[in-house]
């Protein structure tokens, strides 16, 4: 977080306050639904706030210098894994107290993550074997590259090296285009009567809710006698996907992708094995996140509290709540900063996102006390308002040395 401690007071309430502007803006624009055939196209305000960040962003032009210098791009990069924590907990709150429906699925549950693990297994090998990829190719390619898997790559490498290209390059196109695939194929799927509609239901549940949304919609379109048992289903899948999704990105995926890019890699790692390591390392060393946020706790607590802030703003437009959202936001920032505190002390090596959302499933559990209470509260808090300055952030972080590599991995 070096470069958020050079900036001025000043500064800081400008990159924060633009934040705001793009969020609001983003979140009065509203989802804008796009007949496309069988499907629809979703745009959500969090495409919105990133697509108006990447255009502010200096080291994309310097029309903007005057508004977001580059300065603000160097504090943000930091800012974007402090601000998805909130997400992160506000996500991992929905799983305590569905543990039943959870335990109930059985088999299901497994096999619905080692399904989520193709985009590694088939994507992997096409990027470095055919896309000549270097390391971007597993930050692109370990999970489907939502909210909570950039908080694994910003956590573990930085967005600012080649893990954390990939994982938003992959993210930028997924939220442009996954939604309408989504919709087109399960439209097209269910046409052909070649599945079973809950099956089909079950793998809308990807992790994404605009891509649960346009799926699950255009099945129900395709299905309709079946709409409120393919909605119960495709819901129930996302849960599961939500509930395990992220820890089996962390632990089985994220460290697979490392040694299968190594084994197909081999070769050129042989040859130039201190070219690799050195672009992973210049990427770090270019990365702000490389002093963690859990290092630095009483910054991070002030830096957290003003992205939750800016959060709850958001959220007052998409939800219509104002100071009724305030309990659950501040409950969001309770659990966040106990993940850190956690991370900090424990004698081992967890990264922030697993304990943030091991706390929120933990208080939300039917049997904790005051649970009720805490998802009662939690309930007026928007999953995507919340995230939607976080893609703020994420659109202003890029460098230069970034969009070089963006416009060569194509």
């Amino acid at each position: 977080m070096n470069a958020a401690n050079r900036m001025s007071p000043l500064d800081v309430l400008r990159l924060h306050g633009l934040v705001v502007i793009l969020s609001l803006l983003a979140e009065w624009i509203g989802i804008i639904k796009i007949p496309a055939g069988v499907g629809t196209l979703l745009l959500l305000p969090l495409f919105y706030t990133f697509s108006l960040a990447i255009v502010l962003n200096p080291h994309l032009s310097t029309r903007f210098h005057a508004l977001a210098p580059p300065r603000l791009s160097a504090a943000a990069a930091p800012m974007t894994l402090i601000a998805i924590m909130p997400f992160i907990a506000r996500f991992g709150s929905t799983i305590g107290p569905s543990t039943d429906q959870i335990i109930s699925a059985g088999p299901a549950l497994i096999l619905q993550e080692l399904g989520n693990l193709g985009t590694m297994l088939i994507a992997l090998p096409f990027a470095v074997l055919v896309l000549k990829m270097g390391r971007e190719a597993i930050g692109a390619t370990y999970s489907v590259a939502r909210e909570p898997n950039i908080a694994i790559i910003s956590d573990r490498y930085g967005l600012r090296g080649p893990e954390g290209i990939g994982v938003m390059g992959v993210y930028v196109v997924g939220t442009m285009f996954g939604t309408l695939w989504f919709a087109l194929m399960a439209g097209f799927l269910a046409s052909m009567d070649l599945f079973d509609p809950h099956a089909l239901a079950m793998a809308c549940g990807v992790g994404s809710a605009s891509m649960v949304a346009a799926c699950s919609g255009a099945l129900t379109e395709a299905v309709p006698a079946l709409r409120e048992e393919l909605l119960a289903f495709s819901g129930a899948s996302n849960l599961l996907t939500y509930a395990t999704g992220l820890y089996v990105s962390l632990f089985i995926a994220l460290p697979v992708a490392e040694w299968l890019y190594r084994r197909l890699n081999a070769r050129r790692l042989k040859k130039g094995a201190a070219q690799d390591s050195t672009v992973h390392k210049s990427g770090a060393d270019q990365d702000s996140d490389t002093v963690r946020p859990e290092q630095q706790l009483g910054r991070t607590a002030l830096t957290l509290a003003a992205v939750c802030v800016v959060g709850w703003l958001s959220n007052t437009i998409s939800s219509g709540q104002l100071w009724g959202a305030l309990p659950g936001m501040v409950m969001l920032y309770l659990m966040t900063l106990a993940g850190l505190v956690i991370t900090r002390l424990v004698p081992f090596y967890l990264p922030a996102v697993a304990w943030v959302s091991l706390i929120s499933i933990l208080v939300t559990l039917p049997f904790f006390p005051g649970s009720a209470w805490l998802v009662e509260q939690l309930s007026a808090i928007n999953f995507l308002a919340i995230v939607t300055p976080a893609l703020a952030y994420a659109g202003l972080a890029p460098s230069r040395h970034e969009f070089v590599m963006f416009r060569r991995t194509g």
